[in-house]
């Protein structure tokens, strides 16, 4: 059995930031990566997929994105290589294919088994992220079995899709890119909306992610939100990294002919039945995009910043109008259907008493109620940029600081025991 300090489980992002975090502590720990160094960006994304963050966005403790083009978006492959040579110049003790079978509490600490040995530790840190696993919504068991099922996690590109067309449900950042590039063939797109957040690539001749963090929004603690639970609840931005640095919204799916239908609120073989808010849900995320370009707008006014002349704002809500409320797939012509309707967290080698009914890790900014047991990367779990590769790296500092308050009380303890 091995011994250390604190054992990080994940290599992505969290991980690795929490590594370089408690190195630059000189707390002694080790990293179980399951496969390889960002297993999860290597194995999810699609051929086609870049952030949607720009390239100066990118950036972990003590590091940061030092190519030729900052205002670009990233592919997995560019991003793989950049979290590679982070953990070379941080030093990360990273062991490779090391599943995590079982976390349990051991002595003063915990006892962490993975298919590359045993570990023993004063303090876990889970960084195994916030998209761990595709989900598949419970009507998805009422399809036809003739029509294929696939979620993002498992879709690579276009040609590995059977002719025909395509249903994608959720209109979120992964909805809409692979609407995008599935209409691109000539397959007809049918994207069933749900709530989502819009916004425009770039507002007033810069990039919205440069207003928005200029605003202090991606960085707002948590106790700063007023209503946590509903912006835990927010849908994720529609909003896409390309070359052209084009926006991608409904206004321009409809325009390359997507088909916009409402939510799904029931299957039944090869019909699909639809909620008749499709009115509803654009004209409130039209609203939300305006209400936070009339911040932009402020604060342009107010400080003087350069900025160019105000865009015309054009709302998506009356290409709603008139969208079916059932969809036959047969008439349709539709042979797969895309469930880009979000992930979830499993933790089925968590042996603690931390998992709420949902099956999440029940924290308060990362510190479980087990002392020593934290996690990192989720949504909202400090600032509004925690699960953000560029805003994780502020929540690994604050736990590192929590844990070595922790391993200051519990190492004399130790040293106490031993003699």
């Amino acid at each position: 059995m091995a011994r250390t300090s604190v054992v990080i489980i994940g290599a992505g992002q969290a991980g690795l930031a929490m590594s370089r975090s408690l190195s630059d502590l000189d707390i002694e720990h080790v990293v179980l990566e399951r496969g390889s160094i960002a297993q999860r960006w290597r194995s999810h994304g699609w051929d086609s997929l870049r952030l949607l963050t720009p390239n100066w966005m990118t950036r972990l403790p003590g590091f940061r994105y030092d190519g030729h083009d900052p205002d670009g978006f990233m592919g997995v492959p560019e991003l793989v290589s950049f979290f590679q040579r982070y953990a070379v110049l941080s030093g990360a003790p990273i062991v490779t294919d090391a599943a995590v079978q079982r976390v349990e509490p051991w002595a003063n600490g915990f006892r962490v088994q993975s298919s590359r040995g045993l570990w023993r530790a004063q303090a876990v840190v889970v960084a195994t992220g916030y998209a761990e696993w595709p989900l598949v919504p419970a009507i998805g068991r009422g399809l036809s079995p003739g029509i294929l099922q696939v979620v993002p996690a498992a879709y690579r590109n276009p040609s590995q899709l059977p002719s025909g067309g395509v249903l994608i449900v959720g209109s979120s950042s992964t909805g809409v890119q692979l609407a995008d590039e599935i209409q691109k063939t000539g397959r007809q797109v049918t994207l069933a909306v749900g709530r989502h957040t819009r916004l425009p690539r770039s507002y007033r001749g810069r990039d919205i992610l440069w207003w928005l963090d200029r605003l202090g929004a991606l960085t707002e603690p948590i106790g700063a939100v007023r209503n946590i639970r509903a912006s835990l609840n927010q849908p994720s931005l529609q909003l896409v990294g390309r070359p052209d640095h084009a926006a991608l919204d409904l206004r321009a799916l409809h325009q390359h002919g997507v088909r916009l239908v409402g939510r799904i609120r029931g299957i039944d073989g090869m019909r699909v039945h639809l909620a008749d808010d499709l009115v509803a849900k654009t004209a409130a995320a039209d609203i939300k995009m305006a209400e936070t370009l009339r911040r932009i707008d402020s604060h342009i006014e107010k400080t003087g910043v350069e900025a160019e002349p105000r865009e015309p704002f054009e709302p998506t809500w009356p290409l709603a109008a008139g969208a079916p409320t059932d969809l036959d797939l047969e008439a349709a012509g539709i042979a797969t259907t895309i469930w880009a309707t979000g992930y979830r967290r499993s933790y089925p080698w968590l042996r603690l008493p931390v998992l709420d009914a949902r099956g999440e890790i029940i924290h308060e900014g990362g510190v479980t109620p087990v002392p020593g047991l934290y996690v990192l990367g989720l949504r909202f779990q400090r600032r509004r940029s925690s699960n953000f590769i560029h805003g994780v790296g502020s929540d690994a500092r604050d736990l590192a600081d929590h844990v070595a308050g922790l391993l200051s009380v519990r190492q004399p303890e130790l040293r106490e025991r031993a003699s």
